[in-house]
């Protein structure tokens, strides 16, 4: 684990597998990025999977593992997230754009920085987490049953942005037992629960109520998994319509799918970062 300097804040960097310098025949870089309320070990059986391939990156994001916990909203914000995600790409791969993997907020985040820097990135992997500007003109079109359904599986959300009730649940211990029981999974801690909630109050409510056009030319694939309790099929698919190049895989998994099936999605990502590293190696150029 190495620390770097973020947009302010301190990030934990850890990073297995070949190297990823200059020539002869460096490995492509991959970074995985956690969602909420996890941290930078979700992804151990993945990245472990991965390494043999490729030179692999996980970072514990602001607010969780080892990396800084600053107080507030406003440092949860998508400014702030892409300027650490920037950073940490500065450090482990200077010049040569990555090939970035999202899981949740991992993937929301993610989607913010392919739309907004495509030169970083040579694809991207999106799980469990679609671009919050998508989601916001999926409502408007998505008519009201397809609706309902989604803001049913998306409750969480507006509990999370209320003050005081979201950290004493979690600080209690109620919030991840409640999450133990309905999806078996847990917090990677009590502490980077309540730091996330930063997250929801920084930057759902102005995007889902203004979207943004967002799109990008970054080769994409989307990993819809079937049984996600809090993401519907018809909400992760509609990328199609704001990539061009994109891959859409329906998986039998639920939401933590890092965590239960390391080996299916730790294939789908080494077959699309072969995919992409042999078209540019023939050199298509992507948009």
């Amino acid at each position: 684990m190495r620390m770097i300097t973020g947009d302010g804040v301190g990030l934990a960097v850890y990073e297995r597998g070949g190297p990823a310098g200059p020539d002869p025949d460096p490995n492509p870089v991959v970074v995985l990025v956690h969602g909420y309320p996890d941290d930078h070990r979700i992804w151990d059986r993945v990245a472990e999977r991965l390494a043999g391939r490729f030179h692999v990156v996980t970072y514990d994001v602001r607010g969780a593992g080892a990396s800084d916990r600053p107080r507030g909203r406003e440092p949860y914000s998508f400014t702030h997230l892409t300027a650490d995600l920037r950073a940490v790409i500065d450090a482990v791969s200077p010049g040569r754009p990555v090939h970035l993997v999202g899981h949740d907020w991992g993937s929301i985040q993610g989607w913010e920085a392919v739309c907004t820097t495509p030169e970083r990135f040579a694809s991207f992997t999106s799980i469990g987490g679609p671009c919050l500007d998508h989601a916001g003109h999926w409502f408007r079109g998505a008519g009201r049953a397809r609706a309902v359904r989604q803001m049913l599986a998306s409750w969480y959300i507006g509990f999370f942005r209320l003050p005081i009730l979201p950290e004493l649940c979690w600080r209690s211990g109620l919030g991840g037992r409640l999450l133990a029981l309905s999806a078996g999974h847990r917090p990677s801690s009590r502490h980077d629960a309540v730091a996330g909630l930063g997250l929801y109050r920084a930057n759902v409510r102005a995007r889902l109520r203004r979207p943004l056009e967002r799109r990008t030319a970054v080769p994409a694939q989307v990993v819809v998994a079937l049984r996600d309790a809090y993401v519907t099929p018809d909400l992760a698919e509609t990328a199609r319509r704001w990539a061009p190049e994109i891959r859409i895989h329906r998986f039998d998994a639920p939401h933590w799918m890092p965590a239960t099936h390391p080996g299916p999605l730790a294939r789908l990502i080494t077959e699309h970062v072969e995919a992409v590293e042999r078209a540019a190696a023939n050199g298509h150029v992507p948009g």
